[in-house]
């Protein structure tokens, strides 16, 4: 049986520990605050520039326009190399967060084989790099850092790399993994085909009512323009939902830990009491006993 000493140590072991997961709770809300207000604000100019690259796109269906030939629409049936770009977070103590996203990679991972495609890996967190390094998975791209603290320029130049790849014909599709942020208590898996881009499953359809005009351009260069814009900034508001649902992650498990520590010295309290008790009947047994035995 434990002495009181040592119950008085674990008492005090947890209440700090729930010091600890109090404040990282209070930290990760007030940043999750921040990082909910620049996503939505992102996830407004990331609708409206899929909303104007698919009216161009379907304007050209309609009128005949060329342009739609240009490697970024064309989708091979049977791809042979696919990119695969997964996000996650670069620190722990946030519940099953990045667990999910690399459970999502892995299935991918099956998939693909089984079909017979070559997937390579693109890693962006710390989390996902060290789980995939230590079960020596082979990935061709490690990111940490950006995950953290998303930045439109780095995040360009990443994508910027991948999108040259693919114009250059060394992989024929590039799809994005990441955890994303629903509300406060929710986040869920999503995945997304980066390139080609199917014009058809963007937000607009063909009933459109825009008064937009398009006029042929024989190198393609407004179009080209747009697209790459539309890719930059689609990993870049990966990056920031994928932040906020990190941050929404994290606040629920240190709300967590801070209710099973509360829970842990309200038994650990009764422990201790317990044993107290019991060593003062004891003492006053031995001392009954004594005088008993002085008669």
């Amino acid at each position: 049986m434990a002495s009181l000493k040592d119950i008085q140590r674990k008492i005090k072991s947890v209440k700090n520990t729930q010091k600890t997961t109090r404040a990282m709770k209070l930290v990760s809300s007030a940043k999750l605050k921040r990082t909910e207000e620049l996503a939505k604000k992102s996830k407004v100019y990331a609708h409206k520039l899929t909303e104007l690259l698919n009216e161009i796109a379907q304007k050209m269906v309609s009128t005949n326009i060329e342009g739609l030939d240009m490697p970024y629409f064309k989708d091979m049936a049977n791809p042979k190399v696919v990119d695969l770009i997964f996000i996650t977070a670069d620190k722990g103590l946030c519940g099953g967060f990045n667990a999910q996203t690399i459970k999502r990679v892995n299935a991918l991972r099956k998939e693909y084989q089984a079909n017979g495609v070559e997937l390579r890996l693109r890693a962006i967190g710390r989390k996902g790099v060290d789980y995939f390094k230590f079960n020596r998975v082979d990935m061709i791209d490690q990111v940490a850092g950006l995950s953290s603290a998303p930045d439109f320029e780095k995040s360009s130049a990443l994508i910027g790399q991948v999108v040259e790849d693919y114009l250059n014909g060394k992989t024929d599709k590039i799809v994005l993994v990441h955890n994303g942020y629903v509300n406060m208590i929710t986040q869920e898996i999503r995945q997304a085909q980066v390139l080609p881009v199917d014009h058809t499953s963007l937000a607009l359809n063909n009933t459109s009512t825009s008064e937009l005009e398009v006029e042929p351009d024989n190198d393609n260069t407004l179009l080209e323009a747009l697209v790459k814009k539309y890719i930059e900034y689609t990993i870049y508001y990966s990056l920031i939902d994928s932040l906020a649902a990190e941050h929404s992650a994290r606040m629920q498990a240190m709300d967590s830990a801070t209710n099973n520590a509360k829970d842990m010295v309200k038994s650990l309290s009764i422990k201790y009491n317990k044993a107290r008790q019991e060593a003062i009947t004891t003492e006053l047994i031995e001392i009954i006993s004594g005088m008993e035995s002085m008669k």
